[in-house]
């Protein structure tokens, strides 16, 4: 039996972490610039203290601030990637079940195709093709992550088809293509970008999975996952800051933006919501 008390602190925690981070990477970034090429090996591998609350790195540079700004481009490729890949997944779902018949086999062999194929694999197939940077890890990402979207927007849409208010709609003389723009994708647009919003960490992870291994953003650059894969030595060494905070900023946002994305889902599932006040 589910507490409606404790799903409401969860989700305000989960709105307040995700607010802060917001927060964070908007105004720290454009108030306190990065140097990517400062140096200062007086400060090297300094443990958290008051004026360096994640310490310093390998080359006495601030943690704090360097993972701020790596969290901000986590982010942003999070996010771009999510929305392009819940744009590609919503057109080829909608596409497949309006249409149905031999386009709904085609798109959906597409899909199986692609799916066939470990994420991770094809990530580092696109990224291989471009020199490294921002846009190429985004495209990497939106090219792996449309999948999930475009099998629910399938789904909701062959579930709406069987409707009465289609039906009437296909009676009073609506082509399919009226139908599909003015009935079934918004009706499936929220199930979209509940999906969209549980690809941000899941882009982010994918992100830093590439750059942790050498095949994402530039090493000098500052990202989680540079982060942590240049914290490697450090942590042999027993330094566990340079690697443990970056880590947290993967998963604080990821339990942050989960949540946000329950309480969502239980909106778009009365019934379920019905439940958990049992």
């Amino acid at each position: 039996m589910a507490d409606p008390r404790s799903h409401r602190v969860r989700l305000w925690t989960s709105a307040a972490t995700v607010a802060a981070v917001a927060l964070a990477v908007l105004l720290v970034p454009p108030l306190v610039p990065l140097d990517e090429q400062a140096v200062d090996l007086s400060r090297k591998l300094l443990p958290p203290s008051w004026d360096h609350p994640f310490g310093t790195d390998d080359l006495g540079r601030d943690l704090l601030l360097r993972c701020v700004h790596g969290l901000r481009i986590s982010l942003l490729v999070g996010l771009v990637a999510a929305l392009v890949a819940a744009v590609a997944g919503t057109a080829v779902g909608a596409a497949a079940g309006a249409l149905g018949g031999r386009t709904d086999r085609t798109l959906m062999r597409l899909v199986d195709a692609f799916s066939s194929v470990p994420h991770l694999l094809l990530g580092i197939f696109v990224v291989a093709l471009f020199r490294p940077g921002v846009w190429p890890v985004i495209a990497s990402v939106a090219v792996t992550h449309w999948l999930s979207t475009a099998r629910i927007v399938r789904s909701e849409v062959l579930s709406l088809r069987t409707r009465p208010f289609v039906d009437a709609a296909v009676s009073g003389g609506a082509t399919r293509w009226r139908v599909t723009v003015r009935h079934l994708l918004p009706a499936v647009l929220p199930q979209a970008g509940l999906a969209a919003v549980l690809m941000v960490p899941h882009a982010m992870w994918h992100e830093s999975a590439l750059s942790f291994l050498g095949l994402g953003l530039p090493s000098h650059q500052a990202s989680l996952g540079n982060l942590v894969q240049n914290a490697r030595s450090s942590l042999l060494t027993g330094h566990w800051w340079p690697t443990v905070y970056p880590g947290l900023l993967l998963i604080v946002p990821t339990l942050a933006l989960a949540g946000l994305a329950g309480a969502w889902r239980d909106h778009l599932n009365p019934r379920r919501r019905s439940e958990l006040s049992l």
